[in-house]
């Protein structure tokens, strides 16, 4: 059976931030998705309905020059 293909809602981190995050800070992006999980795999699709940016995701959209334990985000890309 073929996979079915879905919009899907992304949100773009258009610039580092400095301070708390404000909407100029993001892009909300749409696109496709194909709802498919492998033959024969135990996986599932989760669907999320709200999306929330909490404190530790402030300092991922911050620019760093120093070596930290974990990555910054992109500028341009979908955040993780």
């Amino acid at each position: 059976m073929a996979a079915a293909e879905v919009s899907n809602k992304g949100v773009i981190l258009k610039q580092f931030v400095t301070g708390c995050p404000t909407e100029d800070d993001l892009e909300l992006v749409t696109g496709v998705v194909r709802l498919a999980v492998p033959p024969g795999s135990a996986s599932v699709m989760v669907k999320n309905l709200y999306v929330s940016c909490d404190p530790y995701m402030r300092n991922r959209m911050s620019e760093h020059n120093e070596a930290s334990y974990i990555e910054q985000f992109v500028p341009g890309e979908v955040i993780s």
